[in-house]
């Protein structure tokens, strides 16, 4: 109906929802967080073993943070049918379990975005916003978890339980506009986004205050208080996808964005230069770099202008093959000399990769990846 002809006699209880007014009345970017959906998985989609160390495993953007613990995990990238809309989800499956939680525990699912990204927000003002984050997870059996937002340029961080079930459920928490603290608008890390799912008593020991902004200058045992742990059974399963992060105090539907708009978003922060197929390993063109032939300078260009200045990644450090193809279909290997990065700047980028022999003075062609599963990638990650 045209809104010229809606009168007050037409608008009868319950005729018009909520969800149908964000469904109708909102419009524009909305959701500030990438890869929520869980399309995107650019290092690996599967990852076992994980426990001993933090990092982006598997799910472009998706980061575990986790610390002294013996409990592991397996991280994925899992396809599900169950769920109307969406394809994927960032999955977690318990393979050690750890009942005994020392104080200094934790494991966390963190997303983190910069500060130029969260001037929507306009955080230490008197006009501070809410914000509103939403997501679809379902795990093996209730859990009591932590959302929380922590804000590492100031030190503050708000907090929300929520209780998983057996099946898809859409939580959706609203944090209040912090009055208190401005973001730095630059490039870096600004706020983190927490699910807290394990964690000992130097987070939990605490007194919990729903939706409170607090310091957490002095304790952060207010961080994860009340929570169950993820590593109490090896039975134990999450699953998470439709994650958004959005202004304002409703949960408005997922925002979709197509697979090449999140895969671009991505590679500002992470980046293969290679790929993993016999036809993409290429690295780029490569022309000697000393009079003994043993090294060579490769050009490459970054896909989308990166956060930062990148450094190089190698998916097996020191073992990996790089073959060098010139004009005749001559193969050279290099497989004991990691490549590293000149800083030359965006967007042209030059590798070096060194340890080759036998090469001519001139020699000219390009430098490849081998090895099944190997690639070269480049990080600015936050």
């Amino acid at each position: 109906m045209p809104l010229s002809k809606i009168v007050a006699n037409s608008i009868t209880d319950d005729t018009i929802t909520t969800d149908q007014i964000a469904d109708t009345s909102v419009h524009g970017r909305r959701n500030l967080i990438i890869n929520g959906a869980m399309q995107v998985a650019q290092r690996s989609t599967s990852v076992t073993d994980i426990g001993a160390s933090s990092g982006y495993f598997t799910l472009d953007r998706h980061r575990i943070s986790v610390g002294n613990t013996a409990g592991r995990l397996t991280m994925s990238q899992a396809s599900i049918t169950d769920l109307p809309g969406f394809a994927n989800a960032l999955k977690l499956d318990c393979t050690t379990a750890d009942t005994s939680i020392a104080a200094n525990e934790d494991l966390v699912i963190q997303h983190r975005l910069e500060g130029q990204d969260l001037q929507v927000l306009k955080k230490g003002t008197s006009s501070a916003q809410p914000v509103t984050v939403s997501f679809y997870m379902k795990t093996n059996k209730a859990f009591t978890f932590m959302c929380e937002l922590d804000d590492t340029d100031n030190n503050r961080v708000n907090t929300q339980q929520f209780t998983t079930t057996t099946s898809w459920t859409r939580h959706s928490l609203t944090f209040t506009g912090d009055t208190t603290g401005t973001l730095n608008d630059d490039a870096n890390l600004s706020i983190r986004l927490n699910f807290w799912l394990h964690a000992g008593s130097n987070f939990t020991g605490g007194t919990y205050s729903a939706n409170t902004w607090q310091s957490r200058a002095s304790s952060d045992n207010m961080r994860a208080v009340g929570i169950g742990s993820f590593f109490d059974n090896t039975a134990n399963e999450i699953h998470l996808t439709g994650l958004q992060l959005e202004v304002g105090e409703q949960a408005t539907p997922f925002e979709h964005r197509s697979f090449g708009e999140e895969l671009a978003a991505c590679q500002r922060y992470f980046a293969k230069a290679s790929g993993e197929d016999d036809n993409s390993r290429c690295i780029g063109h490569a022309s000697r770099k000393d009079s003994a032939a043993v090294g060579f300078r490769v050009i490459t260009w970054v896909p989308v202008p990166m956060r930062a200045d990148p450094s190089l990644v190698e998916k097996s450090p020191g073992s990996q093959t790089y073959r060098f193809n010139g004009s005749n279909g001559n193969y050279n290997n290099d497989g004991s000399t990691a490549a590293t990065l000149d800083n030359t700047g965006q967007p042209k980028l030059t590798i070096n990769v060194a340890g080759f022999s036998g090469l001519a003075e001139n020699a000219q062609g390009l430098i490849k990846v081998e090895g099944s599963g190997n690639w070269l990638a480049l990080d600015a990650e936050l």
